[in-house]
């Protein structure tokens, strides 16, 4: 079944490119639902609710095609805690619907799930999307920061100079291009010194990341836990140029050539509205 949903998703891709309207936007998630925290602790997470929905609804809404992926190709998850209209601006009724949205497109079934792996889009062809997008929560911080697959695609869309856009903690997979992020990342883990990488893509890029001080203020969604590392650390000593809104959890979007960044959950409608600029 697997199989014929992801033949279902390649066909409906070769399909939509008649229309010179339509662009193919791949969506790309975290398989992980947890996220490791320093002295063996766990923080359970996943996606955010509006910093996925909000830019999927918009792309839906303008007549864009959306397919979904992981490194591996399970259902992703949802961080419960995003369940929340303050993500929404305080509106319930928003909230709601991104919730039934969501349901309607069944990424979340262990069963029935559409998301296909990123060896699948790899197949497929990396030629047939006009766009990546990355939402947030903290699970990209577990598996999208070290995929092989995810580093091939966004070097692919960087030579090509696709529109790669990331919110939260989703421009942390940015460092899945390095020539050798596993290192890296376990050189940030350890809080030892890491040299700028002169030779990563994104060096010397303008960019945004949930930063360091919404990351303090926002320390006690971890139940006590304390992460390995901030992701705005890692991005600066990686080589990007990191800039941030004046206040605290405020939207703040950085475009720098193909890239976009989002820094928290409030930039989602802003990349959303950055991507079909782009698209159009």
């Amino acid at each position: 079944m697997k199989l014929l949903r992801s033949l279902a998703i390649f066909l409906a891709l070769g399909a939509s490119t008649i229309s010179a309207h339509a662009g193919n936007v791949l969506i790309v998630l975290s398989d992980s639902d947890r996220l490791d925290l320093k002295d063996g602790k766990m923080f359970q997470t996943g996606f955010y609710l509006n910093e996925l929905m909000q830019p999927v609804q918009a792309l839906l809404d303008a007549g864009h095609e959306i397919a979904f992926a992981t490194p591996k190709g399970t259902a992703p998850s949802l961080d419960r805690t995003s369940i929340d209209k303050l993500y929404f601006g305080g509106d319930e009724a928003a909230m709601k619907a991104s919730e039934a949205g969501l349901a309607k497109l069944g990424i979340l079934s262990r069963e029935k799930s559409p998301v296909i792996s990123l060896a699948r889009v790899e197949e497929i062809g990396y030629e047939r999307f006009d766009a990546v997008y990355v939402p947030g929560g903290h699970a990209p911080m577990q598996d999208l920061l070290v995929s092989s697959e995810l580093g091939r695609l966004l070097t692919h869309f960087h030579e090509q100079g696709k529109t790669t856009a990331l919110v939260c903690h989703g421009p942390i997979a940015l460092l899945s291009t390095l020539a050798d992020a596993p290192g890296f990342v376990a050189t940030s883990e350890t809080q030892e010194t890491a040299k700028a990488q002169s030779d990563w893509i994104y060096a010397g890029y303008k960019l945004t990341v949930f930063s360091n001080r919404e990351e303090e203020m926002a320390k006690g969604l971890l139940d006590g836990g304390e992460m390995k590392f901030y992701p705005q650390d890692a991005l600066v000593k990686a080589g990007g140029e990191f800039s941030q809104a004046e206040v605290p959890f405020a939207g703040h979007v950085v475009v720098d050539r193909e890239l976009i960044t989002g820094q928290n959950p409030a930039s989602a409608p802003a990349v959303a509205h950055e991507l079909l600029r782009r698209l159009k």
